[in-house]
């Protein structure tokens, strides 16, 4: 399957890797944005995110629905470019409430399984024309956070990063911009 995900730390440089790896093919590049400027600070970054991306890749910009996203793109050869999985996941849990302090936890909302189900259903479907690139954050190194809300993410960014590990043909993981192959080729380049 010619999907490699990329994992790192915050700043770890994991989108200019894979930025790197997408202008380095030969392959048409779709960039499937999840970002949203919900913020100044956050409209920065993706302007930053725009000015530094070849003008010639089509980015599409969609925060929740990526199955439904990605499924038409994958009719003709191309590599698409998923950045980030780890802003969509927060995108997904936005609306959760967590329980009252004497409840049992609140479950996770109905919408995160049947989201993240639908993008890992598509990937052994790829066909061998499209290359997946998948940017995520690898945030199961830090502290136990304080909230709820926290540790509920942490937990399905972790869930969510090791579904996709097992399904990816590539794993890598970005330190201090070094990438290291947890799976797969050592180059890092797409099959």
């Amino acid at each position: 399957m010619p999907a490699h995900l990329i994992l790192g730390g915050a700043r770890s440089g994991k989108s200019r890797y894979a930025e790197t790896l997408a202008a380095q093919s030969a392959l048409p590049v779709t960039l499937i944005a999840t970002a949203q400027a919900l913020d100044a600070e956050m409209a920065q970054r993706i302007a930053h995110h725009r000015q530094h991306r070849p003008a010639h890749w089509q980015v599409i910009e969609e925060p929740i629905a990526l199955a439904h996203t990605l499924r038409p793109l994958l009719c003709a050869p191309r590599l698409i470019l998923i950045d980030c999985l780890s802003l969509w996941l927060a995108n997904l849990l936005a609306d959760w409430q967590p329980a009252a302090p004497d409840a049992p936890p609140a479950p996770p909302p109905a919408g995160l399984s049947q989201q993240t189900d639908a993008l890992l259903e598509l990937l052994p479907a790829l066909p061998a024309h499209t290359q997946l690139l998948l940017v995520a954050n690898e945030v199961g190194l830090g502290l136990v956070p304080e909230t709820p809300l926290g540790r509920l993410y942490r937990d399905e960014a972790g869930r969510l990063n090791q579904r996709l590990a097992a399904q990816c043909e590539r794993v890598s993981l970005l330190v201090a911009g070094l990438p290291l192959a947890i799976k797969g080729d050592a180059s890092g380049a797409p099959a």
